[in-house]
């Protein structure tokens, strides 16, 4: 099991930020205040099928969110990222003007300029991914575009 700030398990973690999310329409300031930029990812678990349930930062895109599996800079993809690979399908809870919204997204995991593009402005939003990348080691973390789907 990881663990998220302070040595807090992660699955704690997650419950927490997910609560203070939703009793504050949308804003979280847990661990380093994200603000209205979070988002519930709802997703079906690559081999068991079961429904989980993750709390990802997210950037407005021209079409959708983007989202970046850092993991924290973890040397392996969080379980997320392998959830979306298998059912790319998914649901998103965000925060609109007075509240919250749930909607289906289907997720496309970027790569090449589009990629690159993508990461710069999570590393403009955040130093905090620059220290993910070199912390990840030799991997790549995967950036996926969430849009409405069809």
């Amino acid at each position: 099991m990881g663990f998220g700030t302070e040595g807090v398990a992660v699955s704690e973690y997650n419950d927490r930020v997910i609560a203070e999310f939703r009793t504050n329409n949308g804003y979280v300031r847990e661990a380093g205040d994200y603000g209205n930029q979070l988002l519930i990812l709802h997703s079906v678990g690559a081999r068991s099928g079961r429904p989980r349930v993750n709390p990802v930062m997210g950037i407005r895109d021209r079409r959708g969110w983007l989202i970046a599996a850092s993991a924290g800079g973890a040397a392996t993809d969080p379980a997320w990222a392998h959830n979306l690979r298998a059912h790319p399908t998914v649901e998103i809870e965000h925060a609109v003007t007075g509240g919250i919204t749930r909607e289906p997204v289907r997720a496309r995991e970027l790569d090449g300029g589009e990629y690159e593009e993508a990461w710069h402005r999570f590393t403009r939003r955040s130093s905090m991914f620059d220290r993910y990348r070199r912390d990840a080691g030799d991997r790549r973390i995967p950036v996926f575009a969430l849009t409405p789907a069809d």
